[in-house]
């Protein structure tokens, strides 16, 4: 047991929390405030391999693992947690390919995310179906050479831009989670109707939408694995996915940390700068011992990962425990500031509001909660 990183993990946590301080920071305010779309900086991220960390290297992937991923984003999110929600939106869509493709999907679909810089959806959710993923209404007809795609998806990030969407349907509602099944669909594909971009609380730089299928044709060889094993690729993708976005709210509540010491240290109030009063300084302290807490929980399911073991029960114990402790920390933070905290012109005030949605997406904390208990009850 080694709870150290690598030469090699240190310098590539290094790397990304150089690019996230002088590439997302300075203009994290400017895109939230606008809601525009970080495309540039997404670029930049890419080309420095920041991006698509779950690609295998025998389709042209860097080869990171699951641990290196969890360091690269939370790295990342200590710049800015929206825009690394797009970031990692690419990784959530490409997993599905990683774990129920087959070879020649792999080839044929992330070949080409390593080969120049391109954008992926992943297509769950519906307007009617959130937490209850097994009960989604969108339909795959069988066409004879292709599948019919209708139904309508929501809350999909990046879907604006996407080059490529991961869409979960069902071939029989009756079947339930049985039916469902995961297919690679072009957002070009006649039918496929993008909504407009939804003006969120926080995340504003990442693009969520609604996305309808209208009797869309998507080839059969489109299919991940067999018909109704897109359940199975989901929960699998989801397992990989969550230790990931805990990641991010172990990089946006070190960021409000770091902010709320400096802050403590410089006003002064009775006197002395308020760093030394009691109050305060337990405030801090619970914001440490949270984000070590977490960061160790995501670590470990990461690493579980890379061993090749289930890890569902602490992948939920970290996306829930550092999501519910980055809303916290970064409620704390503002109380610190005070009336500045309250200021959209202090940093933490969009940290308060970014670190609201890990509580929601990727599973609400209380669905995490019902997983914990599933597993700790079998």
């Amino acid at each position: 047991m080694d709870f150290s990183l690598t030469p090699e993990q240190r310098e590539i946590k290094e790397l990304a929390l150089k690019f996230a301080r002088n590439e997302m920071i300075p203009h994290a305010q400017e895109h939230d405030e606008s809601g525009k779309f970080p495309s540039d900086i997404f670029k930049k991220a890419w080309e420095l391999g920041l991006i698509n960390t779950c690609i295998p290297t025998e389709y042209g992937g860097t080869g990171f693992s699951a641990l290196d991923g969890v360091i690269i984003c939370e790295a990342l999110a200590y710049g800015c947690m929206g825009m690394n929600t797009a970031f990692m939106a690419n990784d959530l869509a490409l997993l599905p390919i990683v774990i129920g493709g087959n070879d020649e999907q792999k080839k044929r679909f992330l070949t080409p995310f390593t080969e120049q810089f391109q954008i992926a959806s992943f297509c769950l959710t519906e307007p009617g179906n959130g937490s209850d993923a097994g009960g989604i209404k969108t339909s795959f007809k069988d066409g004879g050479d292709h599948w019919v795609v209708s139904g309508e998806k929501m809350w999909i990030t990046n879907a604006g831009f996407a080059d490529l969407f991961v869409v979960y349907g069902t071939i029989d509602v009756n079947l339930k989670h049985k039916g469902i099944s995961a297919l690679v669909v072009d957002p070009k594909s006649p039918g496929v109707v993008i909504g407009k971009k939804e003006d969120k609380m926080g995340h504003r730089a990442s693009d969520t939408r609604a996305v309808t299928f209208s009797n869309v044709k998507v080839p059969k060889e489109n299919m991940l694995g067999k018909p109704g094993e897109g359940w199975g690729i989901a929960m699998a993708t989801l397992d990989h996915s969550r230790p990931l976005v805990a990641s991010s709210a172990v990089g946006g509540a070190q960021r409000a940390m770091e902010l709320s010491i400096q802050y403590a240290k410089e006003r002064i109030q009775f006197g002395v700068p308020i760093a030394k009063h009691q109050a305060v300084q337990f405030m801090i302290a619970e914001m440490g011992m949270k984000i070590e807490a977490s960061r160790l929980l995501v670590h470990k399911a990461a690493s579980l990962c890379d061993k090749g073991e289930k890890n569902t029960e602490i992948a939920s114990y970290a996306k829930a425990l550092a999501a519910d402790s980055c809303m916290q920390i970064t409620t704390d933070a503002v109380q610190i500031y005070g009336g500045y905290g309250y200021s959209k012109e202090y940093p933490v005030e969009k940290l308060m509001r970014d670190a609201k949605l890990i509580q929601i997406y990727e599973g609400t904390s209380q669905i995490q909660r019902l997983v914990m208990a599933r597993e700790l009850l079998k």
